[in-house]
């Protein structure tokens, strides 16, 4: 399983960290620190790309909504078809969220 192939001390590290942020206030100022404003953008995307591939729109609709490129649709497509269902958990975990 390719996660496995992550898996260490400073992921570890890392994902804890993630997991103690408290609110998004936390999440913004420790994001900030840890990566660039295109990185953190370049997540933000992809995620943006996932809801909109589950929601069936097409790749031109994505392309022009997001800015994303087709290679990057195409692989956030085949992390939603042959992933770990990570997006899946979280989109629905966002939809719920949403509607309470």
């Amino acid at each position: 399983m390719q996660i496995d192939k992550l898996r260490g001390k400073e992921l570890d590290q890392l994902f804890n960290s993630i997991l103690s942020l408290k609110d998004l206030e936390e999440c913004y100022r420790f994001f900030d620190d840890l990566c660039t404003v295109n990185e953190i953008q370049s997540l933000a995307q992809r995620l943006e790309v996932a809801r909109m591939l589950r929601e069936g729109n097409t790749y031109h609709k994505i392309e022009t909504e997001t800015g994303a490129s087709t290679a990057t649709i195409s692989r956030v497509k085949r992390c939603l078809n042959y992933g770990n269902d990570a997006y899946e958990l979280v989109l629905e975990r966002l939809k719920n969220e949403a509607t309470e």
